[in-house]
């Protein structure tokens, strides 16, 4: 890179930090870069108060080539994702309560069950997704983007990444960042469109479903703090397209939602006596088990999946980005059939599509792999590894030395829900200041950092027609070198931009 590692960030008086830290932290208040407080009740009450989300003072130095790169290869991604949902038998056999993952992971297994219990009757599915990559560095020097994983459902921290990037901007026109680094200038600073891109994704979803007066659902976790990110997008969706939204908790949805005549959805409103037609259904809750409380939780999900309405996603969208999904994609000759298959839709790739999605990937493989050799390789190899179960959101994972502890007391019959990935090695000795809300300039600290970029895309799909799909802007998460995870809402991360080096 350009920029030399061990001078990231620019060094700045103590003076021009604290000025900078105010600057950041009052554009993130009047700008709805936000959080609820901890503590808060975002579904049940009023709020009060709010407080900025946890944001980098500087962009964080990424290799032009390798961001680039990645923008490109979301459309092949797109595409990818779209073609495993819509192949049940895959589906089954991998993720399946009969033969696959669920048969020994209950909440997986679950899903599965109501979806064929529950069958669609809209074929349309709509995919928002985000695929995250971590730097990695061998052992020559050289930096490449390896993908951590790709997620269908509730991806996150689009819109407020839209505003993180406009606030670094912000500092720029209004210090220079005190000149402290030439490479700090606009050309070098992409421009962040993520909340138009997908809430286009969600109007073309609008669109399809053909009632112009209908309103798009949002499911919503009870007590959710990151409630701005939601609102943005519920914003642009009113003030840009004239499209109104519901908000629901799957709790209220329970007794407010209702299907109609040819499985239309309708959902009652808290003030409006007549309930609403929906047109599609965007979750931003459902991922985890902890979202289903009681059966009824579940049954509502079903209910909700089984509708005319637009699912973002369907549950087999939702089963698609499973971690086992992953691996066995990286399997010799399944990924070459999913995007060299003519059969599999009218769009078409070829072998350097493959590849260049193959070399984003780490060496992985599931724990049940031969019958010991999973558990074996993974034993052997564990201070390079990450296990990884069938869940979202962060805090799920396994590393390094608590694997082998955590093997003794895995059962067998287990093993099949957990995957082994080799660790991503991100360059070392690139420093940021990272900024937390409550702590005055003693929330500041400067720390060696790792950071994720996700892309951000979106795919409006069906059996039989042509997909509809857009790359749909960027997100970075960084975090402290000492903290494996790396979700912001769970409070390992926090919000960042980019800094494009050659």
């Amino acid at each position: 890179m350009v920029v030399a590692t061990s001078k990231w960030p620019p060094q700045l008086t103590e003076s021009q930090l604290d000025s900078l830290s105010l600057l950041a932290t009052t554009y993130a208040l009047a700008h709805g870069l936000l959080y609820l407080p901890p503590g808060s009740q975002s579904s049940s009450t009023i709020p009060t108060s709010a407080i900025h989300a946890p944001i980098t003072l500087f962009p964080t130095p990424i290799p032009r080539r390798l961001f680039e790169q990645a923008q490109k290869v979301q459309s092949i991604y797109n595409n990818l994702y779209a073609r495993v949902a819509l192949d049940d038998a895959f589906l089954d056999k991998v993720m399946g309560a009969v033969e696959g993952v669920g048969r020994v992971d209950d909440f997986v297994g679950r899903l599965w069950a109501g979806w064929k219990k529950h069958p669609m009757v809209q074929s349309l599915h709509l995919g928002l997704f985000r695929s995250d990559y971590l730097l990695h560095e061998d052992q020559s020097g050289a930096s490449t983007f390896k993908q951590v994983e790709f997620n269908t459902i509730s991806s996150s921290f689009g819109p407020l990444s839209s505003q993180t990037a406009k606030m670094h901007r912000y500092l720029l026109a209004s210090t220079g960042y005190y000149g402290s680094d030439p490479v700090l200038n606009t050309s070098n600073m992409p421009v962040n469109n993520t909340l138009s891109g997908l809430v286009e994704g969600l109007v073309f979803s609008h669109r399809a479903y053909g009632n112009e007066s209908a309103r798009i659902l949002f499911v919503v976790q009870d007590g959710e703090r990151n409630i701005f990110d939601q609102r943005w997008l519920e914003y642009e969706l009113l003030e840009k397209h004239s499209i109104r939204v519901l908000r629901k908790t799957l709790t209220i949805l329970g007794k407010a939602a209702t299907l109609e005549r040819d499985n239309a959805l309708y959902v009652y409103s808290d003030s409006d006596e007549q309930p609403f037609e929906i047109s599609t259904v965007y979750y931003r809750a459902g991922y985890t088990p902890d979202d289903y409380p009681t059966e009824s939780h579940y049954e509502t999900r079903f209910l909700l999946n089984s509708s005319r309405a637009i699912q973002c996603p369907s549950i087999p969208l939702q089963l698609a980005g499973g971690k086992k999904v992953q691996e066995v994609l990286s399997r010799p000759g399944v990924l070459e059939d999913f995007l060299l298959n003519e059969l599999r839709g009218p769009e078409r790739f070829n072998f350097q599509d493959v590849e260049q999605l193959r070399a984003s990937w780490m060496d992985m493989w599931s724990l049940d792999l031969n019958g010991d050799q999973g558990v074996d390789d993974a034993r052997s190899q564990h201070q390079n590894l990450v296990l990884k179960p069938q869940r979202e959101g962060g805090g799920n994972n396994i590393y390094k030395e608590s694997i082998p502890t955590f093997l003794d007391g895995l059962k067998e019959s287990e093993r099949e829900a957990w995957i082994a990935m080799k660790l991503i090695q991100p360059p070392q000795n690139i420093y940021n200041w990272l900024i937390r809300a409550g702590g005055g300039t003693t929330g500041r600290v400067k720390t060696d950092i790792v950071s994720e970029v996700g892309i951000f895309g979106y795919a409006l799909f069906g059996k039989d027609r042509p997909i509809v799909e857009e790359e749909a802007g960027w997100l970075v998460r960084t975090k402290g070198r000492e903290s494996d995870e790396g979700g912001v809402a769970v409070g390992f991360s926090v919000l960042d931009s980019i800094i494009l080096v050659d």
